[in-house]
């Protein structure tokens, strides 16, 4: 199975509209993960036509979720498009460390290498800024990097427009990665602009609201004690209510597509103009399968329009700042 694919940025690199996202499998803050079902998701993704493969240094406190591309689609290395990013590593605390020190983004690119059995990825972005260190001197190292072969093309991830803008001065910018979906649409008002004006892909990610605009979770559900999601406060109180009515909205309009709430949901967001990949996360091969089927989704102006009533209709929704 194969699709349309998008340039990323001024590149010649070719991808798919969504990515397979590979946070969960990383087993961090996802439940009931295992290499088993990670491994098969990872070649559903592959078998359902998506060459686009989103991980970085810090997916796993040991690198899980670079190791297990590698043994899915090792084998398909010349097929698939490769993103990781470097710049956030794990405390003895196991908690996150931001460090975009150039000897630190070095260190880590050559680890995520071996992890991914390659001697380069299409795509190595800034994982984040780190306060401590100026985005130039970051920039710079992945500029290097590149320069060396490392990877084929620079990205930055979790960034304002004046931090990008800095990164510019440093480094080409093939990618941005931020989060964006139909209810965190921040972006609209100035990074996507920029990004469309410089011609830099935006790779999106959270695209399902972390699962939540798939339409699976029902209003009395209650998170497990230890999923992530529970502290955002798009899972919280009166949010919660006004995105499950959102869900009832959009409902009879997926049935008029003749797909899933999750397809809709998804082939909205990559018609979205300056939006070139969704990434979606999965866990589970059945996840992946369902998501792949937004690229066969066509929406009509009569559906757009319909969505975009539901969205007035939710108002303007709680969201979260970049990393």
């Amino acid at each position: 199975m194969s699709y349309a694919t998008r340039k990323l940025g001024n590149t010649d690199i070719l991808v798919t509209p969504l990515a397979m996202g590979c946070w969960p499998i990383a087993g961090v803050t996802s439940l009931h993960v295992n290499d088993r079902d990670s491994l098969a998701t990872l070649e559903a993704a592959f078998r359902m036509g998506i060459n686009f493969f989103d991980t970085a240094y810090c997916y796993g406190i040991h690198g899980e979720s670079e190791r297990l591309i590698a043994q899915a689609l090792g084998k398909h290395r010349d097929e698939i498009v490769i993103a990781t990013k470097g710049g956030i590593g794990w405390g003895e605390d196991r908690k996150q460390v931001k460090d975009g020190r150039p000897a630190t983004l070095r260190r880590q690119c050559e680890e995520s290498l071996e992890r991914l059995g390659t001697d380069h990825v299409e795509l190595l972005y800034l994982h984040g800024p780190d306060p401590a260190t100026p985005v130039r001197e970051s920039a710079g190292e992945l500029r290097r990097l590149m320069e060396e072969g490392k990877t084929r093309a620079v990205g930055a991830s979790n960034v304002t427009v004046a931090q990008l803008e800095e990164f510019r001065s440093e480094c080409p910018v093939a990618a941005v990665q931020p989060h964006y979906n139909m209810l965190q649409r921040e972006i609209e008002e100035d990074l996507l602009p920029y990004c469309r004006a410089h011609d830099i892909a935006v790779c999106s990610y959270w695209p399902l609201l972390k699962g939540f605009l798939a339409g699976k979770i029902t209003r009395d559900h209650k998170l497990e004690p230890g999923d992530g999601r529970a502290k955002y406060p798009m899972y919280q109180g009166e949010e919660w209510t006004k995105n499950h009515d959102l869900l009832d909205a959009l409902r009879p309009i997926a049935a008029a597509a003749g797909c899933t709430l999750a397809e809709l949901v998804l082939a909205w967001t990559v018609e979205q103009p300056g939006i070139t990949v969704a990434l979606v996360g999965a866990k589970r091969p059945e996840q992946i399968e369902e998501n792949a089927g937004a690229l066969d989704v066509k929406l009509d102006d009569v559906q757009r329009a319909a969505i975009e009533r539901a969205l007035k209709a939710r108002g303007k929704a709680a969201s979260r700042s970049a990393m």
